[in-house]
């Protein structure tokens, strides 16, 4: 059975997620009987909770406002959760509001939280790389062991399961790296490192880790291409090098307005050449890509250069041509 104090907090935490809990509910979320449910929920009165207890066959119990309620408190997955949410909501545009906001809450959160957790907060540290997305499918813990090593800057060392193989290792384990920063996309965590082994930079998700400890030894950090850990990151599931720029460049005149067509260039650059009529420079991690995103916009265009994105072009426009004559020929 799990420590009184730690078995409180959860259960303080249980009573704060929804208004009205039965007492045999309580009891199965925490592992012990429904009396050492209501033995729990006096404690919590004593230290100044509000837990007002409902009447009925199965009995439950409410958290009600209170003027006088105790600063609120966070269990190890709770604090690790909204750490992470306000250290990207703190890395948004300086001199922003949001941010300052942010900065400010995470002062306020570290002060509500015993030593334990606050050193667990001081370690955490992460970036968006684009659109985070929606929260991660990652245990708290693990993000917190990653977070740890980061900021110790310590070499882990972990297992990593490869996609399709429920869990099973990918390749001889464990990785050995130099942990750098954690960077949230596309709705889940990455963590960016040095590996040891391949002797290059690597991103891991963080959801297929399991660390083993114990880290170490430390390390001098490198420093990434091109110095940020979330462009750098960005850059790698575009197909780029590692230098943070995508391989292909190309230059087209596209017939539309440069307003209707900035809203969709991502990383390219827009500018007026003329009434309709506008330049784009796009990156693509393929000729072929690069071609295709020319064609989303609908529109006519002319190439400039260079020549790879003409006959990227050429060939696309043949694929295209011979898919409509076998869909016709299997119509007749």
């Amino acid at each position: 059975m799990q420590k009184t104090s730690v078995r409180l907090l959860k259960l303080l935490s249980l009573l704060q997620v929804r208004r009205d809990w039965p007492g045999p509910l309580l009891a199965e979320r925490l592992g012990v009987s429904p009396r050492t449910v209501r033995r729990d929920v006096d404690r919590l009165r004593e230290l100044g909770y509000p837990v007002a207890a409902a009447k009925g066959p199965d009995g439950g119990y409410r958290l009600d406002a209170g003027a006088e309620r105790p600063p609120p408190l966070f269990d190890d997955g709770q604090a690790t959760v909204l750490a992470l949410a306000l250290r990207l909501a703190a890395a948004g545009p300086e001199g922003s509001d949001l941010a300052e906001d942010a900065v400010r809450a995470l002062h306020t959160v570290r002060g509500l939280v015993p030593a334990r957790l606050r050193r667990r907060i001081d370690t955490l540290d992460a970036s968006a790389a684009e659109d985070p997305g929606p929260r991660p499918p990652v245990g708290g813990g693990v993000l917190a062991a990653l977070g740890s090593a980061v900021h110790a800057r310590e070499v882990l060392r972990f297992d990593y399961a490869a996609p399709g193989r429920d869990g099973g290792p990918l390749g001889p384990p464990p990785r050995r790296v130099e942990p750098h920063h954690l960077v949230a996309r596309g709705g889940r965590w990455y963590l960016l490192a040095w590996d040891l082994d391949r002797g290059d930079w690597r991103t891991f998700r963080a959801d297929r880790i399991t660390p083993r400890p114990p880290t170490g030894p430390r390390f001098s950090p490198r420093e990434p291409p091109g110095g940020d850990a979330a462009a750098f990151v960005a850059a790698r599931f575009r197909g780029a090098d590692g230098t943070g720029v995508p391989p292909c460049r190309g230059e087209v005149l596209l017939d539309l307005p440069a307003a209707a067509a900035a809203p969709y260039i991502g990383d390219g650059t827009v500018e007026e050449a003329g009434p309709d009529r506008c330049r784009l420079v796009l990156y693509s991690w393929s000729w072929t890509g690069l071609a295709a995103a020319v064609g989303r916009f609908d529109a006519g265009f002319e190439v400039v250069g260079p020549d790879e994105l003409a006959d990227a072009c050429a060939r696309l426009a043949d694929r295209c041509t011979a898919a409509t004559r076998r869909r016709a020929g299997g119509a007749l």
